[in-house]
């Protein structure tokens, strides 16, 4: 293999559609919306599990406005939240919990 082609798919591996870029780029738009809901938040994390592919994500939402709510109803409002961006996914994994005073 010529150095060009190594480089065009060197570049479609980390730029394409299912590429780590596209799964870092993923994590942040996530996030985004995530903060956007839970304003009062005091931990969103976002991370891909998948080894950059964007297959599967692991969330981590600690927020106050969880209170009063089983874990279903939390990760349901996440799943609600987030229904476009994990259409295409293989899987996710959700964390939630409220504050501790």
């Amino acid at each position: 293999m010529n150095k060009t082609k190594l480089l065009q798919l060197l570049s479609r591996l980390w730029n394409g559609p299912n590429g780590v870029l596209a799964g870092k780029q993923a994590e942040q738009k996530m996030i985004s919306i995530l903060r956007n809901r839970f304003p009062q938040a005091q931990l969103i994390e976002v991370t891909d599990v998948s080894g950059g592919c964007g297959a599967m994500f692991d969330i981590n939402v600690i927020a106050p406005e969880f209170k009063g709510l089983n874990t279903v109803k939390q990760h349901r409002i996440i799943n609600e939240v987030l229904k476009e961006e994990i259409k295409d996914m293989h899987g996710l994994r959700i964390h939630t919990s409220i504050p501790q005073s």
